[in-house]
């Protein structure tokens, strides 16, 4: 019998914290579990090192990444697209001089 390994990558939307490094970002993930006991909704929140190759997210956007292979030590997640720029964001413009 042969067996089909699943390669289902897992895609999360977060804010990006720090746009600091060169071509990683760092993103916070929020997700809301109810208390097994209590049944109280607390807010739970994942720090990822994603892969940005073009440099194109910044900090304060809300993006979406998705799970990879081991790029680094810490990175495991790969931009996958921005979904909505931050107020006031600025912007990169290519100067052809």
């Amino acid at each position: 019998m042969t067996e089909k390994q699943s390669s289902e990558t897992k895609r999360v939307r977060g804010l990006v914290k720090s746009d600091k490094m060169e071509k990683t970002i760092t993103v916070n993930v929020e997700r809301r579990v109810k208390h097994p006991v209590y049944g109280k909704y607390l807010v739970r929140r994942s720090t990822f090192m994603a892969q940005d190759p073009h440099n194109t997210a910044r900090e304060g956007d809300l993006v979406e990444i998705e799970s990879t292979r081991p790029l680094s030590k810490k990175k495991r997640w790969r931009l996958v697209r921005v979904l909505r720029r931050a107020p006031g964001a600025r912007v990169e413009t290519s100067a052809a001089e």
